[in-house]
């Protein structure tokens, strides 16, 4: 890491002191949420700090290497999508132990990666929650940006959210659900995709 990296690093540690928030920390912990470290720092304030610095791959991954909630949030924000490599990608995953987490990078990172789709579908059939959950964020994403699934993606896609809403992990069905419904946003024929496959398992949402 450069001197230079390690100065930034260091100074915006220092700065969640000031925008440290006890009560939202508490929630998080409350709720579950456990980081070695957590502020509480509101995502509005991080996204400012992520706007001040700028795309920083250097400090991107500095960032990633610290448990603490806001440094893992941050680096999502400051990482160059163009610069980041799939096996890089596979390992920011591999070292997400929160929704929270895989929900901003899928927000604010993965969904910009030129792998994007290949990598949400093969995320969505892994046999871990917190990728699946991930995976449809980013496919729920691309959807709302208009990117159509070609046919054997829709197959796939049908297949592996059909057998998380059915499955016993509200998070993931939760996540599943959420990107169907942006999938039948994308026109006619995909409503009636979906809502054909939704009623194959006796569900109504569509």
């Amino acid at each position: 890491m450069s001197p230079e990296t390690q100065e930034k690093l260091k100074q915006i540690k220092q700065s969640f002191r000031l925008l440290m928030n006890g009560a939202a920390s508490k929630s998080m912990r409350d709720k579950g949420l456990q980081y070695k470290l957590n502020w509480g720092v509101q995502l509005a304030d991080l996204k400012q700090m992520a706007d001040t610095y700028g795309k920083d791959y250097e400090l991107a991954i500095a960032l990633w290497k610290e448990n603490i909630r806001e440094c893992k949030i941050l680096a999502t924000m400051m990482m160059p999508a163009e610069k980041m490599l799939p096996e890089i990608a596979d390992l920011w995953m591999e070292q997400t132990d929160s929704i929270e987490i895989a929900e901003m990078a899928a927000f604010h990172l993965y969904q910009y990666l030129p792998y994007a789709p290949a990598m949400a579908f093969q995320w969505i059939a892994s046999d871990r929650p917190l990728y699946q959950v991930c995976g449809y964020h980013i496919l729920t994403r691309l959807f709302m940006d208009g990117r159509q699934p070609d046919e054997r993606g829709i197959s796939e896609l049908m297949d592996q959210a059909l057998a998380a809403l059915t499955g016993d992990d509200a998070a993931v069905s939760h996540a599943a659900q959420l990107c169907l419904l942006r999938f039948a946003d994308l026109g006619e024929p995909y409503e009636t995709i979906a809502r054909k496959a939704v009623k194959s398992v006796n569900l109504e949402f569509l």
